[in-house]
C-alpha cells in the first residue's frame, strides 16, 4: 500500500425555514469521530468506503462529523469543524486522494454552500493533482463550486437511503480508477428550477423520480459513461440557482456528458406535476381514515419532519385527534423538552397537566393543554436498523409516553430522523396496535408501515418542510421556478462543468 487517502467530512442536511440551529452539541450527540476514530466505522458511506479501500490503501482519517437534519450551523460550530479537519489533514499531507462523504444540502448561517466552500479549502490545501472524490445524498444543492473542486461527485441511488454503504464503495472505487488511470472523468451537471418535497421521490417500483433515476443508470451500461446521478434537491434551501437534474461522469467525453445530462434533466422537468402530491385537511383526513377498516391509517404531517430539517414539535395533527374525539388507539410524536422533563418528574403512572408542542420552534403554531397520564419514561437512546446510520445509536434525549384518553403521545427532549419506527418501538409503542399513526417523513413511513398499514394521507399543515412548495416565499431563489411558476417557454438546464 504504497497510497495515501485521506477520509473526511461534515455531513448535515440543513433547512432555511426554520428548526433549530446546528452547534458543536448537535453532532457530539449524534455522530463525531476523530482521527482513528474514523477507522472504526464500519457502516454507512464511509463503513462503504473502508471496506473497498481495505488492501488498496493506507487511510489517512481525519473528522467524520454527522448529525441530524437542523436548521443551518452556527459560524462557531462550522468554523470549529472545518479548522479541525484542515488541521487533521494538513498533517497527514502529503496525499495521494482525498474521499469525502458530505450530504451536498448543508447550510451555514447567513451563507449557503457548505459543501462547497468546505472542497475549495481542501482543494487548497492539497493542491490541484489530488484528485478529490465526494458522495452526495440525492437531495444535494450541487453548485458550480461543488463541481469545479471535486473530480467526482456520485450520490445515492435509493429513496428511501438504502445504499450509503454501496455508494461509500462506488466512491472509493472512483478514487482508485482515477488513480490507476483508469477514469478520466468529465463531470457534467445540468439543472432545472423544480423544488418539490420528496412524498413521490421515491426510486423503488412506480413513480415518477423512479423512472428518472432508472433512466439515467441505464446510461452506466454504456462503456463511455462512468457514473449518472438524479438529485431532487433539498427544496427547503432558499439559496441562488436551487433545482434538481441529473450529473454525469463521462470517461474523458465532455460532450457526452453535457448531452445526456441534459436529456434526462429534461425528463426530470417533464413529470414534474406527477411529483406534486395531494394534501388533505386534517380532520378530513381523520374522517376519511376512520372509514377505512382496521389500522393503522397514517396521518402524515410531513410539515415537520425532523429529516428535513424541522423541529419535530408541531401538534397539529395531535389537536384533530383531540378536536375528532377519537376514541380509538392513536400514536403521536412530539419534540417538547420541557413537556419530557415535567412528565419525568412527576413519574409513571402519575397524571400531569402539560402545555405540548412549539416550544422549540414556535412560528408554526400554538401548543396544546393536555392532561394525562405518564405511562413510559426512557433515556431516548435506541438504535437504527437501516438507512444512513445503520447499527448506530440515536438519541431522543429523556422521553416520555403520555396517554390521554386513547392516545399515545411520545414525548421527546430531541429531535431524530425517522428511519423506520425506532423511536416508537423503544419506548414500548406498536403500530400494529393503533387506528391511527403520525408519521413526521415524506417517504421513509412507505417503508415503515408499508406492510401494515391501510392508508395514508398526506396532512396540510404549516410548518418547515411542507408537502408542497406552492405558496412558500423564496428571498433568495428567483423565478421564473416550478411550482410558483407552472410552465417556463424554452427552458434549458443550466449546465455545470468541472472545467468551468
Amino acid at each position: 500500500m504504497d497510497r495515501t487517502i485521506a477520509l473526511g467530512a461534515i455531513f448535515i442536511e440543513c433547512n432555511h425555514f426554520g428548526g433549530i440551529a446546528a452547534d458543536m452539541a448537535t453532532f457530539e450527540r449524534n455522530d463525531l469521530c476523530r482521527g482513528k476514530e474514523v477507522l472504526q466505522l464500519s457502516t454507512g458511506t464511509v463503513g462503504g468506503m473502508l471496506q473497498a479501500l481495505d488492501g488498496k490503501a493506507r487511510i489517512a482519517p481525519t473528522l467524520i462529523a454527522s448529525a441530524c437534519p437542523s436548521g443551518p450551523l452556527t459560524n462557531e460550530c462550522y468554523r470549529a469543524l472545518k479548522d479541525e479537519l484542515l488541521i487533521r489533514l494538513k498533517a497527514q499531507l502529503p496525499v495521494d486522494g482525498v474521499l469525502m462523504p458530505l450530504h451536498g444540502a448543508a447550510a451555514v448561517e447567513g451563507e449557503g454552500d457548505l459543501e462547497g466552500d468546505l472542497l475549495a479549502a481542501v482543494r487548497e490545501l492539497v493542491g490541484e493533482g489530488v484528485p478529490i472524490v465526494a458522495t452526495l445524498d440525492l437531495h444535494a444543492h450541487v453548485t458550480q463550486q461543488m463541481i469545479q473542486n471535486a473530480d467526482a461527485l456520485l450520490a445515492w441511488e435509493t429513496y428511501p437511503h438504502r445504499d450509503s454503504f454501496s455508494t461509500g464503495q462506488r466512491g472509493a472505487w472512483a478514487l482508485l480508477d482515477i488513480l490507476d488511470g483508469r477514469l478520466v472523468p468529465s463531470m457534467v451537471m445540468a439543472k432545472v428550477p423544480m423544488l418539490v418535497s420528496g412524498v413521490f421521490g421515491q426510486t423503488e417500483g412506480d413513480g415518477p423520480f423512479a423512472d428518472v433515476m432508472r433512466a439515467a443508470k441505464l446510461l452506466e451500461s454504456r462503456p463511455e459513461v462512468y457514473s449518472t446521478s438524479a438529485f431532487l434537491v433539498h427544496p427547503y434551501l432558499d439559496l441562488p440557482d436551487m433545482g434538481g437534474g441529473t450529473l454525469v461522469i463521462a470517461n474523458n467525453h465532455y460532450p457526452l456528458a453535457e448531452q445526456l445530462a441534459t436529456a434526462l434533466a429534461l425528463m426530470y422537468w417533464s413529470r414534474r406535476f406527477d411529483l406534486e402530491p395531494e394534501v388533505y385537511e386534517p380532520a378530513d383526513a381523520i374522517r376519511r381514515g376512520l372509514e377505512i377498516e382496521g389500522g393503522p391509517v397514517l396521518l402524515v404531517e410531513t410539515s415537520d419532519c425532523c429529516g428535513g430539517g424541522a423541529a419535530g414539535d408541531a401538534v397539529a395533527a395531535l389537536k384533530a385527534l383531540i378536536d375528532a374525539d377519537v376514541s380509538l388507539p392513536a400514536l403521536i410524536p412530539v419534540v417538547d423538552p420541557q413537556a419530557a422533563e415535567t412528565c419525568r418528574g412527576a413519574g409513571c403512572g402519575q397524571q400531569v397537566t402539560l402545555s405540548i408542542g412549539h416550544g422549540v420552534d414556535p412560528q408554526w403554531g400554538t401548543p396544546v393543554v393536555l392532561t394525562g397520564t405518564v405511562r413510559r419514561l426512557g433515556d431516548g437512546k435506541f438504535r437504527y436498523e437501516g438507512g444512513i446510520w445503520e447499527g448506530r445509536l440515536g438519541d431522543m434525549g429523556p422521553s416520555a409516553v403520555l396517554e390521554v384518553g386513547s392516545l399515545s403521545i411520545l414525548i421527546t427532549t430531541h429531535g431524530t430522523y425517522e428511519w423506520a419506527d425506532e423511536q416508537f418501538q423503544t419506548m414500548g409503542l406498536n403500530a400494529l396496535d393503533a387506528k391511527f399513526v403520525v408519521a413526521k417523513n415524506p417517504m421513509n413511513y412507505r417503508m415503515s408501515y408499508a406492510d401494515i398499514s391501510k392508508g395514508a394521507f398526506i396532512l396540510k399543515t404549516s410548518g418547515p418542510t411542507p408537502p408542497t412548495l406552492r405558496g412558500v416565499q423564496l428571498r433568495n431563489l428567483k423565478r421564473p421556478f416550478y411550482p410558483a411558476d407552472e410552465d417556463i417557454p424554452g427552458l434549458v438546464p443550466t449546465i455545470l462543468r468541472h472545467n468551468g
